[in-house]
Formats: C-alpha cells, structure tokens, sequence
C-alpha cells in the first residue's frame, strides 16, 4: 500500500513539474538574456543611419524588439502582424522595434524592405550581432518584450504559425497584454521559429 502511494505521488509530481514546463513554453533557453535580467543601455543606428539608444527607445510601460529580415520568407510573412503590433501598442505604452542583424543584409536593404511594406516602426542595423549576441537571438522573426524597467519578461515567437489562418496562440500579444495589466507573463519563453541569424562571424 505505502508502495502504491509513494507511486502515485512520484506520478502526480512529475505530472505537475511538466504542467509547469508547459506554462513556461518548455525548455528554458541555454544562452543569452535571461528571463527576469535587465538589459544594459546600447547604441545603435538605425536603417537611416540616426542614432538611438534603449533610453530613447523603450516605451513608458515596456519594450518589444523583434530581430526581423529582408529575405527570410517566415519573417515577411509577420510584417504586417509586426506593423499591425506596433499599431495596436504603441499608444498604450509599449514601443515596438525591428532589430536587422543579418550580415548579409545591408541597412539601405533593409530601409527599402521597410518602405515596400509599410513597416512604420523603427528599424535599427545591428551591424556586428552586438545585440543579438547579448540577448541570445537566433531566428527572424524573434521577440524579446521588456518591461519598464528593462527587465525581460517575454522571449520566443510572436505566435504559432506564420499561416494566419492556423493561429492558435497568440504568445507575444498575450505577453504584452499581461504586462499592461500588471501581471506575470504566462508564458515567459516559447522557442522562436524561422530563418537563423547571419551572424557577421559566420555563425
């Protein structure tokens, strides 16, 4: 009987840690940012060679950076769901930035892809993967969501599917949502899909 029981408790605590992975969008991520550490301030340009930093940048209440792509076609398929993210965010509070780190795009690449799709939002050139290396960013299209404090709070895919009829969560949206109304993201990781980053090392 004892035996039984010891049994079933193993059962219903393993059962219980793999309801918690779950929640948390599965394995944690091996390298980069962690969720919950906060993001050093930068300098980057952007496509048109202005300069901006994370103070000038973030929004009053958080801070999304999706690492975007000129010729990766998974990424284009999220542009105007990027735009739309922008749109639908930035007045209430959370700014919206495009991260190109591909070194084999250039940025006035990278300011006509912009142009041709109507993306509005900010797009910075991160010519040497200063920023995706700190962050640990490997696909297009990839998204880090920080608070106002610049704490990380959210990283992974914007949802999951770059077909939109088969969208079945809505994993940044619902981040952000969580973090206007003050509470906990869900789901604080959930492994990004899509092109790998070209980094300027080759990698």
């Amino acid at each position: 009987m004892k035996k039984q029981l010891a049994f079933a408790l193993i059962l219903v605590l393993s059962l219980m840690v793999g309801a918690l992975a779950q929640g948390a969008g599965g394995d944690a991520p091996t390298s980069g940012l962690a969720i919950g550490s906060s993001l050093s301030d930068f300098e980057l340009s952007d496509v048109s060679g202005q300069k901006h930093t994370l103070a000038s940048l973030k929004g009053q209440k958080g801070t999304a950076f999706i690492f975007i792509s000129v010729q990766c076609p998974v990424s284009n398929a999220y542009n105007e769901r990027m735009e739309r993210l922008y749109q639908d965010y930035r007045a209430r509070g959370i700014n919206v930035v495009g991260i190109n780190a591909n070194a084999t795009e250039t940025a006035d690449q990278a300011k006509q892809h912009a142009a041709e799709h109507h993306l509005t939002f900010t797009i910075l050139k991160d010519t040497n993967n200063k920023i995706a290396d700190m962050l640990g960013a490997t696909n297009t299209p990839e998204a880090f969501l920080f608070d106002a404090n610049n704490k990380l709070v959210y990283r992974g895919r914007i949802d999951n599917s770059r077909n939109t009829e088969a969208i079945s969560s809505n994993d940044l949206r619902d981040a952000m949502d969580a973090l206007l109304a003050g509470r906990a993201v869900a789901r604080s990781y959930v492994r990004a899909f899509g092109c790998t980053i070209k980094r300027s090392s080759g990698q």
